[in-house]
């Protein structure tokens, strides 16, 4: 598809560097999980488990009882599902218990809660309803407090986040039209005039956008003299003269979602408005998003817990052929995959908030495993809910409730969680993302020696680097604890999980040995082949995962809080596990992928399209993608500020 006049062309490459240029390049503080992916199972990394400070803890559990308190008392989710709307009074009620400023400093008037606590909140109140969740999570984790916090001024911060705690609902403006994950062909311009920026563009699925007060948005600077130029960062006025919401969307799930349109003609916006440099947008939305992406696996963890309070109690009521539905081994397991599945999700949110909170460690790639792991495995256990309770699973809550049945929404819980594998990095984006990072050390040492456009002198360079530390880091790929039968032997209790971090320490070093030979094999073209990098990072995923539910077990054991059934917890969900890792392995090179490309490539050129035949298209006229040039809206202004 061609480009329309306002949008920029732009190359493969070019596509690239605006992508790489926008990444923290360097690594300052160890990360588990990076080291994992190079073969190192650092367990010193996160065991014994971090702890919050004991006035952490009060607080927010102090919090989370006023929040609960209100989720059981003025949320109505049946009311919000029926009219697709949140009613303004329950954002008012939210707004009077602080809950827009959990994450803001007390100074500001937030609540200061830490990241581990901010995240019990949005799964406690995101299992109440989750299209409040998702409010509450775009103005904190990724609209105006969070970027403010990171990399506002100290003005900034005096102006605007006094008001996001207590008052403005704030959402964060990037994905346009015909502009997802590739920012390199973000259209919306920023043009500097005198003190003043002037905003042109149109913006899709502005989450929040419909009732924000302020926005995060992220416009291009056109290069000029004095102007560095670059996608920047402005917090924008929603009311501003020239801002028009032009549609509230409406999706399959999360029908209370106030989403929308938004279009920016001639919109002045202060250079003191700008968050930080010409040109650092994509970075402050990157880092913005290294913890933001917690709150999305957060609510998966509430909506496992939920799931599996449902199969509990239905699978032990339900009869068949003469004993519960739950004895019967193919519910059962799927009962014990949704038990074992929260537990070991939840065991990596809080691992990862903790060591956010304690910033000991650079959790870049944990947030992001998260997020996939959590999205990818809350549908599944929403799915595995459906079909335990069979066709009332199908069966929307109202229809159970009309015809005298317990009004359980497993329907809805399986259409408001689709989305979280698309939100804020879909599935495949966060595969090549993580991939990325994951090489990041033969790159650094090597990329030069693939880059097609460097020297043959750069070239030999690269060679001499690379030889030197792969000459180090190879050999110790061959051999490590896991092949020791008494390593981690302290998590041989009631259960004895011992073998299983032995096979997380072996196979992380299987993993750094496939990236290297399929580096060695591949070379320029590794980037090229998604399906193995998605491969390589879902078996990352399930190794920290698996290394995340031991040592949550050891700490619930250690602290008296359910060990026993922890550690059986725990040893299911590694055993499950660890079939999914050797099922992995042998995809990595036992695929269909190179067929796969075939048969694309043939149904694009029309090649099958005899198989589509025999079938009726029900969808309506119009573009596949709309018309998103620059100008005056024609449209009526369906923004809402809730006051």
């Amino acid at each position: 598809m061609s480009a329309t006049p306002h949008q920029p062309t732009v190359t493969e490459r070019e596509a690239r560097q605006v992508a790489e240029a926008a990444r923290e390049q360097d690594w300052r503080k160890p990360s588990f999980a990076k080291e994992l992916f190079l073969g190192r199972f650092r367990l010193d990394l996160i065991h014994p488990h971090p702890m919050p400070a004991e006035d952490d803890v009060q607080r927010g559990e102090e919090f989370l009882a006023k929040l609960r308190d209100f989720c059981e008392t003025k949320i109505d989710s049946a009311r919000i599902e029926r009219e697709a709307q949140i009613p303004d009074e329950v954002i008012d009620g939210l707004k009077d218990i602080g809950a827009l400023g959990m994450k803001i400093d007390t100074k500001y008037g937030g609540l200061g809660l830490t990241q581990v606590y901010y995240n019990k909140a949005l799964a406690l109140v995101g299992s109440a309803n989750p299209a409040i969740g998702a409010l509450l999570s775009a103005h904190q984790s990724i609209g105006v407090p969070q970027p403010l916090k990171l990399f506002g001024t100290q003005e900034q911060k005096d102006v605007f986040l006094p008001r996001c705690a207590r008052t403005d609902i704030s959402a964060f403006l990037l994905t346009e039209p015909d502009v997802g994950s590739d920012p390199a062909r973000l259209a919306t311009s920023a043009v500097p005039d005198g003190d003043d920026y002037v905003l042109d563009g149109v913006k899709l699925w502005t989450t929040n956008g419909v009732v924000a007060d302020l926005l995060v948005v992220m416009a291009r600077v056109p290069k000029s003299e004095g102007h560095k130029g670059g996608i920047t960062a402005f917090v924008v006025e929603a009311g501003s003269e020239g801002i028009t919401v032009e549609n509230r969307n409406a999706f399959m799930g999360l029908r209370g979602l106030e989403n929308g349109v938004t279009r920016f003609h001639q919109v002045r916006v202060p250079a003191a408005n700008r968050i930080g440099p010409e040109g650092a947008g994509l970075k402050i939305a990157l880092t913005t998003l290294n913890t933001g992406r917690l709150s999305l696996p957060a609510m998966c963890v509430g909506a496992g817990k939920w799931c599996l309070k449902i199969a509990r109690e239905w699978s032990a009521a339900r009869e068949q052929w003469g004993k519960p539905v739950a004895l019967h081994e193919a519910v059962g397991a799927k009962i014990s995959f949704i038990a074992a599945t929260t537990f070991a999700l939840e065991a990596v949110v809080d691992l990862s908030s903790q060591m956010a909170d304690e910033n000991r460690n650079d959790i870049r790639i944990e947030a992001a495993l998260a997020k996939l792991y959590g999205s990818e495995m809350g549908c599944l256990m929403a799915d595995e809910l459906v079909q335990i309770r069979g066709g009332r699973g199908f069966e929307t809550a109202a229809s159970l409730a009309a015809r005298g049945e317990r009004a359980v929404p497993a329907e809805q819980i399986l259409r408001d969680l689709r989305i979280n594998r698309i939100f804020e990095g879909s599935t495949e984006i966060m595969h090549l993302l993580i991939a990325r990072e994951a090489v990041d050390a033969h790159l650094s040492v090597a990329g030069d020696l693939i880059d097609p456009e460097k020297s043959l002198s750069d070239k030999a360079k690269a060679g001499a680097n690379a030889g030197v530390f792969y000459a180090k880091w190879l050999p110790k790929l061959v051999a490590g604890p896991g092949q020791l039968p008494r390593s981690y032997g302290e998590f041989n209790r009631h259960v004895d999980l011992s073998p299983h971090l032995r096979y997380v320490e072996r196979n992380a070093r299987k993993l750094a040995r496939s990236t290297f030979y399929a580096m060695s094999r591949w070379q320029g073209r590794m980037e090229t082949k998604q399906g193995f990098l998605g491969r390589i990072v879902d078996i990352g995923a399930e190794l920290f995962a698996m290394s995340a539910a031991c040592v949550r077990a050891e700490h619930l054991r250690l602290t008296g809080q359910h060990g026993r059934e922890a550690y059986q917890l725990a040893d299911a969900f590694c055993r499950q596990s660890r079939i999914r890792v050797d099922e992995l392995f042998g995809r990595l090179w036992s695929n269909t992928d190179d067929l796969d490309r075939k048969v694309v490539k043939g149904v694009l050129a029309g090649t099958y399209e005899w198989l589509e035949q025999g079938v009726i298209d029900p969808s309506g006229e119009g573009p596949w993608i709309a018309d998103a040039t620059p100008g005056p809206s024609r449209k009526e202004n369906v923004h809402r500020p809730i006051r």
